[in-house]
């Protein structure tokens, strides 16, 4: 195990912030096994936010340009948050340079990027070099109980799913045109939310066979043109000029998975739903369902109870449930968690692996950069599905 390994973040935006927040805390969750890490560099082509975020969260310092990292001796780790269409050439240039990497979800703008990405991924690895992709709500423990209840037969056979992820970072016209808004059918609320949403579908219910139904929406045809910098969801200064939205801001579809099948929805224009995403699941013994609002519980229903007690209890998530027990300083039911939370355990997982600890030692691995093809893959179909009108698309 190395004595120290040296950490930076691409990109200072909302989730960049939390990748250098979480690598931040990561040594302090769980036993203290890992070596000292080192907090280095915070890099944004914006250089004022790289200095900000870099001062906020202790970094060393803040560059401009992703190629300072790659080229700096003192940096072993690199989390990499920026636009999607930037990922390739930023990932393969940081592998080259010797540097492990966790990679933001989706794996890039292009399918066929994306598996040249994990081919490259693939022969770093030989070279002893970690490359994986974050899926943050793997690491949340309301999630991670609804998948105990379903592989230790509480909830019977799997009958159906019902999964949604509305958002409303998009739902005022006057936010401006950024890169979240531009691109192709598939790559709006589906490649932004609708991406953790349907690995979060294969990992309740079963890898996705085929999509039907699928229809996309834009609400918001057109934005303004920002004056100064876009950071993350802000809206700020805009002129008069427009520019054509050319993605979805809705999207909905059917699947079949091994265990059931399900409908999912996904949307970045939901008023009053700033981050709401909600799984439930059906058995034939009785049902449970999370909601992003309410993270650390879980309600469950199940057949089992007395006539007069039938319905749903909440059942707050604590030290017996996954993730809790020694996960945070509190972890006694009823302190709660949130979002934030699980980029930190995502960190942890992602060092423990780099630091070479065992597996069997380790939280759950981060997905490979091959997960991350597949997932492009299954919204991949739900696209072709909405371009035909809706028909059955198999998922390779």
């Amino acid at each position: 195990m190395s004595s120290s390994l040296g950490v930076a973040v691409i990109g200072a935006g909302m989730a960049g912030k939390a990748h250098a927040a979480a690598y931040r805390a990561a040594t302090t969750v769980y036993s203290p096994v890992l070596p000292e890490i080192r907090l280095v560099s915070i890099a944004d082509v914006y250089e004022p936010l790289a200095q900000e975020t870099a001062a906020r969260y202790g970094f060393s310092r803040a560059d401009s340009d992703w190629r300072a990292i790659a080229a700096a001796d003192d940096i072993d780790v690199v989390s990499v948050v920026v636009a999607n269409s930037l990922h390739r050439e930023i990932v393969e240039g940081l592998l080259t340079a010797g540097k492990h990497v966790l990679c933001e979800k989706p794996l890039s703008d292009t399918i066929e990027d994306a598996r040249a990405m994990a081919e490259f991924a693939a022969a770093a690895q030989s070279r002893g070099l970690v490359a994986r992709i974050g899926f943050s709500y793997l690491r949340s423990p309301g999630i991670a109980f609804l998948r105990q209840l379903i592989d230790d037969g509480r909830l019977g056979d799997l009958q159906h799913f019902s999964g949604r992820y509305w958002t409303d970072y998009g739902c005022r016209p006057d936010a401006p045109i950024s890169w979240r808004y531009q691109g192709p059918a598939g790559s709006g609320a589906l490649g932004d939310v609708g991406s953790h949403l349907s690995y979060l579908a294969e990992y309740l219910c079963g890898p996705v066979s085929e999509v039907s139904g699928g229809r996309f929406h834009t609400a918001i045809t057109e934005r303004p043109k920002p004056l100064g910098q876009v950071v993350g969801h802000t809206r700020g200064n805009v002129s008069e000029e427009r520019s054509p939205v050319t993605n979805d801001d809705y999207a909905t579809f059917n699947a079949s998975f091994e265990r059931c099948v399900g409908t999912l929805e996904v949307s970045r224009v939901a008023a009053g739903h700033p981050n709401d995403l909600v799984l439930e699941i059906f058995g034939s013994r009785g049902a449970a369902r999370w909601s992003q609002t309410n993270p650390a519980q879980v309600e469950v229903m199940l057949h089992d109870e007395l006539s007069d007690l039938v319905g749903y209890r909440t059942v707050p998530l604590g030290p017996a449930h996954p993730y809790y027990s020694g996960g945070w300083a509190m972890d006694a039911p009823g302190v709660g968690i949130g979002q934030n939370d699980l980029f930190v355990h995502q960190a942890r997982a992602f060092l423990e692996e780099v630091a070479g600890i065992a597996e069997g030692q380790s939280l759950p691995r981060c997905r490979s950069f091959a997960d991350g093809v597949h997932n492009m893959e299954f919204l991949a179909a739900v696209t072709e599905s909405a371009a035909a009108g809706g028909s059955t698309v198999s998922v390779a």
